[in-house]
């Protein structure tokens, strides 16, 4: 077996600034308020979007695999404000133009038929979600998680109807020889 190194990642709160290179914190409104850039700003267009409640068991501190979702924005969010958290990396989906110009990059194809850069492991940062929000993350945001302490929770995820099965790339930090640890 090969040996694998623990990446020890401190977890920094999600807040509009802090997670606006991989979506947004939407937090709650007074009721009357009007659509605003303070709204979800969604991506659903490519298919029948799903609105559910999934039960998650069993989710330590650390992960080695990472997901992104190339043609959907997805929204996740703890049911009853409980702290969770979630490692994420920017988008790295490129285009066909980009993988003539760039020779550099390590380009790969993924089974849904889209091409992206693996994420590196010094770009991968922790964000701990707490209280009465939720997470919307921009297409192509890679995510680990949810992940929490509690033996379980609840979390409502709006995605598309076909996302697990058609939109689904990962990847594992352990080709890199990496799991990752969450410092709270």
């Amino acid at each position: 077996m090969e040996s694998v190194t623990v990446v020890t990642v401190k977890a920094i709160e999600a807040t509009p600034s802090t997670f606006q290179d991989y979506g947004q914190v939407i937090e709650a409104l007074q009721n009357g308020e009007g659509f605003g850039s303070h709204d979800a700003q969604l991506d659903l267009s490519k298919g029948i979007p799903r609105f559910y409640i999934m039960h998650l068991e069993n989710r330590p501190l650390k992960f080695s695999n990472i997901t992104h979702h190339a043609s959907v924005t997805q929204c996740l969010g703890s049911i009853g404000g409980n702290v969770w958290y979630l490692g994420v990396a920017k988008p790295s989906i490129v285009d066909s133009n980009e993988i003539k110009d760039d020779i550099d990059k390590k380009i790969v194809q993924s089974r849904s038929g889209h091409s992206y850069v693996p994420p590196a492991v010094e770009d991968v940062q922790v964000f701990k979600i707490s209280g009465s929000k939720f997470l919307k993350l921009n297409r192509g945001t890679w995510h680990a998680g949810p992940i929490f302490k509690s033996d379980t929770m609840d979390f409502y995820n709006l995605e598309l109807s076909n996302t697990n099965v058609i939109d689904h790339t990962t990847h594992n930090f352990k080709d890199n020889g990496v799991v990752f640890s969450i410092d709270d």
